[in-house]
């Protein structure tokens, strides 16, 4: 069992930052990557950042060069969110690339935290 466990988000203003973390824990072997991906009401849930275990970062052009993704520690990454717009608004769900195996490439998600960005 992998466990993704959110925190951070809430609500910001427009130009405003916001931090969210993830952690994951349980039985895992490998990590391939840990991202983040958000869905907005009737939209499908997109990408936003991710990060490979060799630290490579890939953004969403829609966020790049504001929000930064990073390994903080063990099997756990932040999005520091700045520069916020009302379309960042959205349920951020943590996601995890790995899993129990050596081998192992599963998607693992977290419960989702709600960012809200009012003007």
């Amino acid at each position: 069992q992998v466990q993704l466990v959110e925190s951070g988000g809430g609500l910001a203003q427009v130009g405003g930052s916001l931090r969210l973390s993830c952690a994951a824990s349980g039985s895992i072997s490998s990590i391939n990557a840990m991202g983040w991906y958000r869905q907005a009401p009737g939209k499908q849930r997109e990408l936003v950042a991710v990060i490979t275990s060799l630290g490579r970062a890939n953004y969403a052009d829609s966020v790049n060069g504001r929000f930064t993704i990073s390994n903080v520690a063990k099997n756990t990454v932040n999005l520091q969110m700045s520069s916020l717009k009302p379309e960042d608004t959205a349920v951020y769900y943590c996601n995890l690339r790995g899993g129990p195996r050596m081998w192992s490439d599963d998607d693992y998600w977290g419960q989702g935290t709600q960012v809200t960005v009012s003007s």
